[in-house]
């Protein structure tokens, strides 16, 4: 076999020896622990506390790795399974929900929380009342945690007069305000991402200043949630927050390629078998401009038929591989066109990376985990949600 380089055919070689052989997401154990050294490494000397992004790592197994890694209990779910699969494995972990749910669902939760008390997260005052009447019913103290707009504009209070409001509506409801969390991905995609994180700092500091006001010495402890993936190394340099959510940075899928995360190493990858390896590319009821093509095109030479497809994924591995324009993509039997000189033949490997980490990582069964070598463990995904 042609085409993949030293790591890749490793890798070939342990998934063979492992006997998987169908679509597979692969975990690079030993870049996943760099990608860990280098979050810590980055917020040495700060203050700031890590929240884990469930959404993005849905693996008992790589959560646990990361957790310990970094010496966090600290993590963030995002519906209501996800809330519960959690708390059965951590019940004394503190879990802040990373978008608001419908009241009807927090109440199916609360159902089977036991005494997990997580902080749900709260973008309106019509929200907040829904679950004052929740927890007025089931007579259940809640923790609750105001979705602030620093900039992102994707819903949330969005002025201090507005949080100011929510404070006090949470405390004639009964209702314990326990944070602030406020998202700002959009600062590294802006023209002058310097300039924007500073106005999400101002506006973070100014609602962070009503809640202070509002709760006096309770407000001690409190956590303000802050970042993501694209801007927790801005926040280990100044911020208002006091804990930075984390997700994909861990495992490093292509969308997370930036500047801000040049210190963490790609470690995910899909490893499918080629099930057809074609000598040329031939498009259906186009077969006469198959040369045509290819004296345009090089890497239309040849066409390998993968096990499944259609995955947010890009090709990686053996370079030059790409989806075909004419063929179109396909979720059985993708087509991947490479140029004459990629001599792949039937049951080789390819290897692509994920776009993006969540629901991604839920369409491959187990993960197998890669430790330079051998196909060390698997670990199980949680079930599919959204």
């Amino acid at each position: 076999m042609s085409g993949h380089d030293d790591y890749f055919s490793r890798l070939s070689a342990a998934l063979r020896e492992a006997g998987l052989f169908r679509p597979t997401l692969v975990i690079d154990r030993t870049r996943l622990d760099a990608n860990i050294a280098a979050v810590k490494q980055t917020l040495a000397g700060t203050n700031l506390a890590t929240r884990i992004v469930v959404k993005s790592l849905p693996a008992h197994g790589l959560l646990d790795a990361i957790a310990s890694g970094v010496g966090t209990q600290r993590f963030m779910v995002f519906n209501g399974p996800m809330l519960e699969e959690m708390a059965r494995a951590h019940p004394s972990a503190d879990f802040l929900l990373g978008k608001p749910l419908p009241a009807t669902q927090a109440a199916q939760s609360l159902e089977r929380l036991g005494a997990v008390s997580p902080q749900w997260l709260i973008d309106t005052r019509e929200r907040l009342a829904q679950y004052a009447e929740l927890a007025r019913a089931r007579a259940t103290p809640m923790r609750i945690n105001l979705e602030i707009d620093v900039g992102l504009h994707r819903g949330g209070f969005a002025t201090p007069a507005e949080v100011a409001g929510a404070v006090d509506a949470a405390q004639q409801a009964g209702l314990s305000v326990a944070g602030l969390m406020g998202y700002d991905p959009h600062v590294p995609k802006t023209p002058d991402p310097s300039r924007a994180y500073a106005a999400t700092q101002r506006a973070y500091a100014a609602a962070k200043a009503v809640v202070v006001e509002k709760l006096g010495a309770d407000a001690a402890g409190l956590d303000w949630n802050g970042a993501g993936s694209p801007t927790y190394a801005l926040h280990a340099q100044g911020t208002e927050c006091s804990e930075v959510a984390i997700g994909s940075a861990f495992v490093k899928p292509t969308d997370f390629d930036r500047k801000e995360l040049a210190h963490h190493a790609p470690a995910a990858f899909i490893a499918t078998p080629v099930l057809k390896a074609l000598a040329r590319t031939e498009i259906p009821a186009l077969e006469a401009a198959t040369s045509l093509f290819r004296f345009f095109d090089p890497a239309t030479a040849r066409a390998f038929y993968i096990h499944g497809g259609h995955w947010l994924a890009k090709p990686e591995s053996p370079p030059g591989l790409k989806y075909s324009d004419l063929f179109g993509r396909s979720s059985n039997q993708e087509l991947l066109t490479g140029p004459a000189g990629v001599d792949l033949a039937p049951d080789d490997y390819i290897f692509l990376r994920p776009t993006q980490s969540e629901a991604v990582f839920l369409q491959f069964g187990d993960i197998a985990v890669f430790d330079g070598e051998k196909i060390s463990e698997m670990w199980p995904i949680f079930a599919v949600s959204a």
